[in-house]
């Protein structure tokens, strides 16, 4: 029986048994789970417990408990990897317990690329710190640990989806975020990063993103060929710890979701949401300033919204945004304001109106553009009661949300009457026009 020994432990995290139980549970016991979802792949950081050992518990809470094999990638810190590395070790070892490796699992990702390489472990710590957390939320799961070098993120998506059809099987992305900048430009660079993961964006993600940026590309690959999405945990650095602001290392975590990330935020967040558009509206009318605290992380995504406001079944204003600019509960509480207060088309809501106004939030997905050859070739593609619709030309600009269709069903007159919104004539088309479509979801 060969066991791969711990390197780090003492240095990364405790070395003594109970010690180390003792911080995983005060991790474990200070969670709040922001949602009543299981999932089977996680990006969590791989730092010294002290640094970033909370928020990986609290990525981990998010792993289905029914896993009995657990895949992790990580990155290599020690040893050159050409492709991938895997360990000829029967198990690992834990201060909580060895772990056993998934053998036939561990021969069968050689057909990806993955070769023996028993260097490329012997003091990576991007695999070892993972394995007390494995072994605390999954006492019997076994484990193929592969660690990445210079191998292709495509690779780490094909075996992602190869492996995907089995349910006991979970995945793992070892990752840290920036390194050893100044906290103002890490939290820049970091934030541009959750914002590529949350938006399936895995083409351009670079080294100086994330030290696993590979494998957290390869995942983002595989969110975005299934139309899956990422959902924030949280986003942090080190200076929370060490209080020295000048060279910060940032960590995040996030859990993937088997939806569209619209229709899960409406799922899991739609009473938040609503809460939120309502308040900030009376807080303004109470001239109050909006404090929000203890909000779900998830909803720091950057996502664009639209906020409507009826009275009596009639129109009492309508702003929003076309595409994300800034994170989903400031647009909601903006556009919320705004369709109250800066509506053009009407007169400022009064405190005597707030109790009999209705509130309708719809969560846009990012826009895309509709090739098309001429006008009719448009009409033709739009999809009725599914699409919003952006149209641009002559400078000019105008949305309509889905629910649109309701009051316009015919397609041609759908698209004029859009026009005309954008300040163009109903006959007007050039080889200049664009037209976006979107979905939107009800919250």
């Amino acid at each position: 029986m060969s066991t791969k020994k711990t390197a780090v432990a003492g240095q990364f995290y405790p070395a003594d048994e109970n010690q180390l139980r003792e911080q995983i549970k005060s991790y474990t016991e200070g969670i709040v789970k922001q949602c009543d979802y299981y999932s089977r792949a996680i990006i969590v950081p791989h730092a010294g417990y002290d640094y970033s050992g909370a928020l990986a518990a609290n990525g981990y809470q998010f792993l289905k408990k029914e896993l009995d094999t657990i895949i992790i990638f990580a990155p290599a810190h020690r040893v050159y990897v050409e492709n991938f590395a895997i360990s000829t070790a029967d198990d690992f070892e834990t201060p909580l317990g060895n772990i056993e490796v998934n053998k036939a699992i561990n021969d069968e990702v050689k057909n990806f690329g993955c070769e023996e390489n028993d260097e490329a472990f012997l003091n990576e710590h991007s695999i070892e710190v993972q394995l007390p957390f494995i072994k605390t939320y999954f006492e019997n799961a076994k484990i193929v640990p592969i660690i990445v070098g210079g191998a292709d993120q495509h690779k780490i998506c094909e075996i992602i989806n190869h492996y995907w059809d089995n349910e006991k099987i979970g995945f793992v992305i070892s990752s840290d975020l920036s390194h050893f900048r100044p906290r103002t430009e890490a939290q820049r660079i970091d934030f541009v990063t959750a914002d590529m993961i949350e938006n399936n964006m895995n083409e351009n993600l670079l080294p100086e993103q994330a030290c696993g940026y590979k494998a957290v590309a390869g995942l983002v690959e595989f969110s975005k060929s299934k139309n899956f999405s990422l959902i924030r945990v949280g986003v942090t650095d080190s200076s929370e710890k060490t209080k020295d602001a000048s060279s910060v290392v940032g960590y995040g975590s996030w859990f993937l979701a088997e939806e569209e990330k619209t229709n899960f935020l409406r799922t899991y967040f739609q009473e938040i949401i609503r809460k939120l558009a309502v308040l900030s509206i009376k807080s303004q009318l109470d001239n109050l300033n909006l404090k929000i605290e203890n909000c779900p992380r998830a909803l720091e995504t950057r996502l664009a919204s639209f906020v409507t406001l009826m009275e009596g079944g009639i129109l009492r204003g309508c702003i929003g945004s076309i595409a994300p600019h800034q994170p989903l509960i400031v647009d909601v509480c903006q556009n919320a304001r705004n369709a109250a207060f800066k509506d053009p088309r009407f007169t400022p809501v009064q405190a005597n109106e707030f109790e009999k106004l209705q509130f309708s939030i719809s969560l846009l997905t990012r826009p895309e553009q509709i090739t098309f050859e001429n006008e009719e070739d448009l009409i033709e593609k739009l999809q009725p009661e599914k699409d919003g619709v952006i149209i641009r030309d002559a400078g000019r600009q105008a949305v309509y949300l889905p629910e649109v269709w309701k009051q316009i069903p015919d397609k041609k007159e759908f698209l004029n009457s859009l026009k005309q919104k954008a300040g163009l004539t109903p006959e007007w088309f050039s080889d200049t026009f664009e037209a976006y479509r979107f979905r939107a979801e009800l919250v």
